[in-house]
């Protein structure tokens, strides 16, 4: 088996956070011994709630934050040392979700784009200049946008130029975090477009994060299910879509809005509470919202199965599936 070009080895991330202004402060465990492989090539789907550690997770890669525990390997190679910041950041790149809050509005599209060639010191200034000129026509934009500023341009325009950003060093990972959530329906079917053209035109390893499991179902190769800071299910796309495993990801689907008239809003069973992060249940942390919870469930967390890719007791069976 060929070596993943990413790969997550028991990763934590724990924040100390105070509940009250006279309160003493608490662990919050914002991610919580994920281990995860991306292979070479492979689009991964991050899916969750909102406050499941997601995003935390994507900084943890990015070098935006450093782990509590665990390590990143990338080509199998643990990234430590003084430098692992600007190592990961060359071959780690990120999209972030609003393309407008992540651009100066001071600088041009040719200084946002050539910004990253700089830090590492690649390239003479005609040099930057040309590539930046190349990597724009690659995304869609003409090159005299390369002398406009954010806020003359669309929001499928900025999110060209955050990509542009992203891949004019040539990174062997792309983390896109919520890409196109930000965006107009009919600009999100561009930018996911333009997205699988350049996963195959430079080989290109996506991490994926988002809440809309349409998209991810379109784009992903696997998907992987974080729950609490941790990864309840990670299996094949197409799998998971046709029958999941965990009760959660059951859940997560159900939980997808048609357009069939007279269905109504969907009832997943989860109730409107998400539990608290600083105290989460003991045993299984999805237990208190689960109607499969036995008393295993309460007392016990499920191991991670790895024949089955699922983190828990009583695993769906496809028979108990819609």
């Amino acid at each position: 088996m060929s070596v993943p070009i990413l790969e997550l080895d028991g990763i934590a991330k724990t924040y100390s956070v105070r509940q009250g202004m006279f309160s003493p402060k608490l662990p919050l465990k914002a991610v919580d011994g994920v281990s995860l492989k991306v292979g070479r090539g492979e689009t991964v789907g991050l899916v969750g709630e909102s406050g499941c550690g997601k995003s935390t997770l994507a900084k943890l890669l990015l070098g935006l934050e450093t782990p509590t525990a665990g390590r990143i390997l990338v080509d199998g190679v643990a990234v430590e040392g003084g430098g692992w910041r600007k190592e990961l950041s060359r071959r780690i790149q990120p999209i972030f979700q609003d393309p407008y809050s992540s651009l100066n509005p001071r600088k041009t599209v040719r200084q946002i784009v050539a910004m990253p060639l700089e830090v590492h010191g690649v390239a003479t200034k005609p040099e930057r200049d040309k590539m930046v000129e190349e990597i724009l026509d690659v995304v869609g934009l003409p090159r005299r946008a390369a002398d406009s500023t954010p806020n003359q341009m669309s929001g499928g325009q900025r999110q060209r130029v955050a990509i542009a950003r992203a891949l004019v060093m040539r990174p062997e990972v792309v983390i896109c975090d919520e890409p196109t959530s930000a965006l107009d329906v009919s600009v999100q079917a561009q930018i996911l477009n333009l997205l699988l053209e350049l996963r195959r035109e430079f080989g290109l390893t996506y991490l994926f994060i988002s809440h809309n499991l349409a998209v991810v179902e379109h784009l992903a190769d696997r998907v992987a299910v974080m729950y609490l800071g941790r990864i309840v299910e990670d299996r094949p796309a197409a799998e998971l879509f046709q029958g999941p495993a965990h009760p959660y990801t059951r859940a997560l689907l159900d939980s997808v809005l048609t357009p069939e008239p007279g269905l109504g809003i969907p009832d997943t069973q989860l109730g409107a509470v998400f539990p608290n992060p600083i105290a989460p249940p003991p045993g299984c942390a999805f237990h208190p919202r689960c109607a499969r919870a036995g008393d295993l469930c309460r007392t016990t967390p499920p191991p991670f199965d790895a024949e089955r890719r699922v983190a828990c007791h009583f695993p769906l069976e496809r028979s108990s599936v819609r």
